[in-house]
């Protein structure tokens, strides 16, 4: 039987960035690792790549199946690009392990997931690389259902490293082994329950966007239902993961993430309109969604 949801402190006041020092290098504002993409998902890691640079990190590299790194380095010219052993389907292959591990130590945040696609191949390489990240990591999209039938191997004895998990309602109820509505009736007491069990940090998405580490719960209250739309959550994933690169500690990195993610939205569908709005919108207001939240005019 479940034991009870603990009890929660309710987070209203917003983490803020620090201010940027006059001599700083890119070294001082994270190094972002993306490791996603597949044939036919290249956008994904795309859009994840492109809201980490949004989002402030100083070097962002995506980390990606060899053939689809000429079509993902062309997506945005401001991050670097590493070519990665695939399997037929154009995935991420397991042989990818020792280059995927080796890039990681050269990384303070690691986002995985964005179009990364599913195999068994992929489901060793995430459990080799989650048991051996030693810095935060976020895990999105396929990266969760690669341990859909072992969420236990999300959990603090199966890591070191700080963990942000960034599900949707269907993707949290794999997990969970629960259907998506038994998810939706109890968001609060689940996602509670979960971060609090396993010790790591719970964006569980949809309207009211929680975030939780087991003793704090965020309830958003920006976005709109424009931004149920494909490429959103990547998005999120890549400013999720740029925030806790510059220092952020991983709940308040998805606090800010989640409100400002939804502010970009609000900006987008305020110009707009929400049946038009995309993913690609969202990258293009974030700027305007910093400058509100410093209080400077856009």
């Amino acid at each position: 039987m479940n034991s009870p949801a603990p009890s929660v402190e309710t987070v209203t006041q917003f983490p803020s960035l620090a201010a940027r020092p006059a001599d700083s290098n890119k070294g001082n504002f994270g190094r972002v690792l993306v490791v996603g993409g597949s044939r036919g998902m290249s956008g994904a890691a795309v859009l994840c790549g492109s809201a980490a640079l949004r989002g402030g990190a100083g070097l962002v590299r995506l980390a990606v199946p060899q053939e689809m790194l000429p079509v993902i380095a062309a997506g945005n010219p401001c991050y670097m690009t590493a070519p990665m052993p695939q399997d037929e389907g154009g995935r991420l292959a397991a042989a990818a392990e020792t280059e995927l591990l080796d890039l990681m130590c050269a990384h303070d945040v690691v986002a995985v997931g964005p179009g990364l696609g599913q195999s068994p191949g992929i489901k060793a390489l995430l459990s080799a690389l989650l048991a051996q990240a030693r810095g935060s990591m976020v895990l999105d999209a396929d990266g969760l259902n690669a341990f859909a039938e072992a969420p236990e191997r999300l959990g603090q004895g199966h890591r070191s490293a700080p963990l942000v998990i960034t599900p949707h309602p269907g993707e949290f109820g794999r997990l969970l082994h629960r259907p998506t509505a038994d998810v939706q009736a109890n968001r609060q007491e689940l996602a509670v329950r979960f971060a609090a069990e396993h010790k790591l940090i719970v964006v569980l998405k949809g309207h009211g966007t929680l975030v939780t580490d087991g003793r704090r719960l965020y309830r958003n209250a920006t976005g709109n239902a424009g931004m149920a739309t494909a490429g959103s959550g990547d998005v999120l994933t890549g400013l999720v993961a740029a925030l806790l690169g510059q220092g952020l500690e991983p709940f308040a990195a998805a606090q800010l993430g989640v409100y400002l993610h939804g502010l970009a939205g609000d900006l987008a569908r305020d110009a707009v309109g929400e049946v038009s709005l995309t993913a690609a919108d969202l990258l293009q207001y974030l700027p305007t969604a910093f400058l509100r939240h410093q209080g400077r005019p856009a």
